[in-house]
């Protein structure tokens, strides 16, 4: 068990979590982001005697200590592809694989339209004056 375990943790490094960032001609920097699982299991059993062999084996030792054993261990690894990390100048963002992400797109962009919505009422509120407004008693309304 201890060999299978070490071997897995050989094959899974950070590495394959996070994988080695590539860089874009337009300076952009990409890191694929991967979902790794694996499973592991292990079992044993102890044999039953049948017949004139039960009846030896408890004539000489307990029948625990000479029951032949059985057992095997597997394990198994999977890595997919879950999002890819995009670094560029002042700004991240995560770019999912899956292609019914709709809804964390348009998360990832509300921030960016309300800022541009409150910046266009706030120049409108300083650039233009109501009709309503004070203009020194020339025009009183």
């Amino acid at each position: 068990m201890q060999t299978v375990m070490d071997s897995l943790k050989e094959i899974v490094d950070v590495n394959t979590i996070l994988g080695d960032p590539v860089e874009t001609p337009d300076g952009a920097v990409i890191l694929p982001v991967s979902r790794v699982s694996f499973g592991f299991v292990a079992g044993g059993t102890d044999q039953p005697y049948i017949g004139e062999q039960e009846k030896n084996a408890k004539d000489t030792q307990s029948s625990a200590e000479t029951r032949p054993f059985g057992g095997g261990s597997g394990a198994g690894i999977s890595v997919s592809p879950v999002a890819f990390l995009v670094v560029r100048q002042n700004e991240v963002r995560l770019m999912p694989v899956d292609s019914n992400a709709i809804y964390d797109r348009l998360l990832d962009l509300a921030p960016k339209l309300l800022d541009q919505l409150q910046g266009t009422v706030s120049r409108k509120q300083y650039t233009e004056k109501p009709a309503w407004a004070y203009d020194g008693g020339r025009n009183n309304h």
